[in-house]
């Protein structure tokens, strides 16, 4: 996508974050079934609280659920969702080198990693690793 040309939209990201899962390994979105995938403007108030974020800006997205293996069968619990932030992931977008498309793809996968139960300083690790 352009920057020049126009800031996309909650349904543009949304495109970009369903191409990226579209993408991924069979053996990954075979796990991905039951998990929603939502694209907000900002995380809530609520996420900024428990977090402890001095910016609504300072979250490009989370995961909200519980791991593979690990999940729980409670009668009234959500749903596994993955959460990317628009303007942060667009703020971000402006200021870096990186394509939009790769910055999505890339939190994305971040955030399905905590689905498969890995730490943030497990995928540092990996991706120190891949290089």
């Amino acid at each position: 996508m352009s920057r020049e040309t126009f800031a996309p939209s909650l349904d543009d990201i949304e495109s970009l974050a369903a191409d990226a899962v579209a993408n991924l390994p069979d053996l990954f979105r075979q796990y991905l079934d039951g998990v929603r995938l939502v694209v907000e403007d900002f995380p809530s108030e609520e996420v900024q609280r428990d977090m402890q974020l001095e910016s609504p800006f300072d979250i490009l997205g989370l995961y909200h659920g519980y791991a593979v293996g690990k999940s729980v069968d409670l009668s009234g619990n959500l749903p596994d969702t993955v959460y990317l932030y628009r303007r942060p992931l667009l703020d971000y977008w402006a200021d870096h080198e990186e394509s939009l498309e790769h910055l999505v793809a890339h939190v994305l996968v971040h955030e399905v990693g905590h689905h498969f139960g890995l730490s943030d300083e497990d995928m540092h690790g990996i991706e120190d690793a891949a290089g």
